[in-house]
């Protein structure tokens, strides 16, 4: 099909192990069908057929799409922002952590609506944020006095210029997933960490819902994402993996998503049974929490 992108090798490991698992809707704009395949030896998995660099914007343009607006409806949508916001300290409270700084200069890639880049920014921190939606970017004005840059304002940016570079929920929109590691890799400080947050198919509640997991996405996720995915990824670019966290508040938020999706309703008792029941199993491992924080830092001699 024109203007999209048909895979015939692994987009992370180039394996032609390749199959479809299943086909997913787009519950967010468009309402089609999209299939979502595998590679059997770093276990990614990602949305075939997806539209290029320069016809995957339109499916961003809803309301409903919640990281690029403080507008979206429904009760789901309320608590992603109720939660969106206590979660912030946290945040800054792992990178001060493990960059061993109490404020320094940051790049917050995907920076949506400006909430974490205004955080950093009240703690002292130089940040700057890169943002490819221009609502988003108004929003962050309009709301913060935040003034966030275009996404392609990242190849300009001068090298081993930032003490930290976050990607919360932005690794899996990347078309070009291996030149970008690249350049954040150039861009880090020599100590300087990188932490990528990303939803994890393997988790207890993608099993529950399976094609109706609200974390595929898709088309806007073009790569989703296994904890054995990153360790390959990690090597192939010389990142050392330090940590991985847990994002607890994403099981329930996934769940409820998914429920609704499946059912064509929230089913909230069921919903948050299998947050719960994910959540558990992720305090014993943490690779099946439904998202994971990835902090990594490049390999030194």
């Amino acid at each position: 099909m024109q203007h999209t992108i048909h895979y015939h090798n692994c987009p992370v490991c180039s394996s032609a192990r390749i199959r479809e698992v299943f086909s997913v809707k787009d519950h967010t704009v468009s309402g089609h069908l999209f299939a979502v395949w595998e590679c059997a030896d770093c276990k990614l998995r990602f949305t075939q057929d997806i539209p290029d660099e320069g016809h995957i914007g339109a499916y961003y343009k809803s309301d409903e799409y919640i990281s690029h607006t403080d507008k979206a409806p429904g009760l789901i949508n309320r608590i992603y922002r109720i939660v969106r916001k206590r979660t912030m300290g946290s945040k800054r409270k792992l990178l001060a952590k493990y960059t061993g700084l109490a404020n320094g200069r940051l790049l917050d890639i995907g920076a949506g609506t400006g909430a974490f880049v205004n955080e950093m920014k009240k703690n002292g921190w130089e940040v700057t944020g890169l943002e490819p939606d221009p609502d988003a970017r108004e929003a962050a004005l309009s709301n913060y006095g935040v003034q966030l840059m275009e996404a392609d304002s990242l190849y300009a940016l001068p090298e081993a210029s930032f003490d930290a570079i976050t990607l919360w929920h932005v690794l899996e929109h990347v078309h070009d997933l291996h030149g970008y590691l690249k350049k954040l890799k150039l861009l880090l400080k020599k100590d300087g960490i990188l932490f990528i947050a990303v939803p994890n198919y393997t988790a207890v509640d993608s099993m529950v819902y399976q094609q109706h997991w609200a974390a595929y996405d898709v088309p806007r996720h073009l790569y989703h994402f296994s904890p054995a995915t990153i360790k390959t990824l990690s090597a192939l670019h010389d990142l050392e993996l330090k940590a991985r966290m847990p994002m607890w508040f994403d099981s329930f938020y996934i769940s409820m998503l998914s429920s609704k999706y499946k059912s064509g309703r929230t089913r909230l008792p069921s919903a948050l049974f299998n947050g719960f029941r994910s959540n558990f199993s992720a305090m014993r491992n943490v690779e099946k929490c439904s998202s994971v924080i990835y902090i990594l830092k490049e390999k030194r001699d």
